[in-house]
């Protein structure tokens, strides 16, 4: 399980090494995450000085576009470049001066005077490495990116939070979750190929994997989709959904129609005689930890509305639903929105692999049909329905939004039917908003061709610990995983020029 050792440097809430070691009596045992929190909310109330931008941020929502869309045709448009790289697509200005979108993103255009653009991110691993883009660990290889469960994998962002924020007490009558995940179990909604990494807890304990909701509902529209000698006709929710589609926690709903509140008192008497003969157990081991857990997840789930209303999108209006766009990307950051506004600390939405492996944003073939017919219409309206909803509603401010991918694309078009752009990792592009980053800014540069970093290199790993900072953690904590390694949450520094 996880230990904080406290940062080697001053923390950004006041509070020295020294001073937790001093506090904490650290010695040989390793300071709890509990006191460490302890510490850092008794500084903040005291008013120990941090930087202004640190905590600014209530709640963070992660789109992560998985395979990757390209920076050229997202918002680095290379117009002047030669054909075999600008592509068939036009570039349009947006509202942010000096940084035109593709053509086929009108609506996200006009938001993107409230978006920090990051044109710069780069890295050395041009695979669909999620758990690199998602979590602190250093490095990723294909057998890692396939393998959920390999022990050198570290723990996703959102298990961070949440287990961190497990540590504080919990609000009277609050329980939303504060580590879900939209729309579906990742990497379950494809053939072909083993489960994916990323979004899981590692060494923190699987009982911090995210809460993973399922969609109910029909896909109305479809693209044909070949992968190989494969191909996939059906609809896909990703293009169209019907509008009686919403979202639901699959443990939590399925009991909630055959449990009453008497039963369920019924069932908790006969636990508590269950709990006190295994006490023992239940302390000795982390199978029981995990189920404690879940278990009492599941009666706060099934005694409050909470939940299951946040992930009932029906329950708004025709007009702000259609300004989100009709698919299930765009229906996942409604819901996220609405997940935020009850209390969730954090939500991520994946627009995940849909029937094909290969699929989402993982362009290797039919490119520009794809990019017409599936891809940019679901983002453009997805993205800006969320940045303006959130600021019309005054939650912008603090609630952070972070659109990432695994990589870029090449500059290069391939000769494949409908054209193709394969795996890039030397520069693309990624989405900051709100949350007490700065409205209206690109930061760094990709060279002419959109091939290479030109100034201010960014790793995700930057990106991580800007979150973190925005969040008020700090990103420097010292963590010892199942082999008593000490590790950082993330090797990587604030975006100072991302924030506000």
């Amino acid at each position: 399980m996880l230990r904080i050792l406290g940062s080697t440097r001053t923390a950004c809430d006041g509070i020295s090494r020294r001073e937790l070691l001093r506090a904490g009596g650290l010695g040989l045992a390793g300071l709890g995450l509990a006191d460490l929190v302890r510490l850092q909310d008794a500084a903040a109330a005291a008013g120990h000085e941090r930087p202004r931008s640190f905590g600014r941020a209530k709640a963070v929502i992660l789109l992560h576009l998985y395979g990757s869309p390209s920076q050229i045709e997202f918002v680095d448009p290379k117009p002047n470049a030669p054909v075999e790289i600008r592509g068939e697509l036009g570039s349009i200005p947006s509202s942010l001066p000096g940084c035109d979108v593709c053509e086929l993103l009108p609506n996200f255009a006009k938001v993107m005077d409230r978006t920090t653009v990051l044109r710069s991110v780069t890295h050395p691993y041009p695979v669909h490495g999620v758990a690199f883009a998602l979590t602190g660990v250093p490095s990723i290889d294909v057998p890692m990116e396939l393998s959920p469960r390999d022990a050198r994998h570290w723990p996703f962002f959102g298990s961070v939070v949440d287990y961190i924020e497990s540590q504080r007490p919990r609000a009277p009558g609050r329980r939303m979750p504060n580590n879900l995940a939209l729309p579906f179990r990742f990497s379950s909604r494809r053939v072909g190929e083993v489960p994916r990494a990323g979004p899981y807890a590692a060494f923190l304990g699987s009982e911090y994997d995210p809460i993973w909701t399922d969609f109910v509902g029909e896909a109305t529209k479809g693209l044909t989709k070949t992968l190989q000698q494969q191909r996939f006709d059906d609809n896909d929710p990703y293009i169209g959904l019907s509008p009686d589609s919403h979202f639901v926690v699959p443990a939590a709903t399925s009991l909630q129609a055959e449990i009453t509140l008497d039963r369920l008192d019924r069932r908790r008497s006969l636990l508590v005689q269950l709990d006190q003969a295994r006490a023992d157990l239940a302390a000795a081991t982390t199978s029981a930890r995990q189920f404690d857990r879940y278990r009492q997840m599941t009666y706060s789930m099934l005694e409050s509305d909470d939940l299951r209303a946040a992930l009932d999108v029906r329950r708004e209006p025709a007009a702000t639903r259609a300004m989100y766009g009709q698919t299930l990307f765009g229906q996942a950051c409604l819901a996220a929105r609405r997940l935020v506004e009850g209390g969730s600390r954090m939500v991520t939405v994946f627009w995940d692999e849909f029937g094909l492996a290969g699929s989402g944003w993982d362009t290797h073939w039919n490119h520009y049909p794809r990019m017409r017919q599936e891809l940019c219409p679901g983002l453009d309206l997805a993205w800006y329905g969320l940045i303006a909803d959130l600021d019309r509603r005054g939650m912008l401010d603090d609630t952070l939004v972070v659109c990432t991918s695994e990589h870029g694309r090449t500059p290069h078009i391939a000769n494949v039917e409908g054209g193709g752009r394969d795996h890039w990792s030397r520069v693309y592009s990624a989405l900051m908003a709100g949350g007490g980053t700065a409205r209206g800014r690109v930061v760094g540069a990709s060279d002419r061709h959109g091939g290479d970093v030109a100034d201010r290199p960014v790793s995700p790993k930057d990106m991580l610990a800007t979150m973190y900072h925005l969040l008020g953690i700090d990103h420097h904590t010292i963590v010892r995983d199942m082999q008593g390694r000490p590790l950082p949450l993330v090797d990587g520094e604030v975006i100072g020029e991302a924030l506000a």
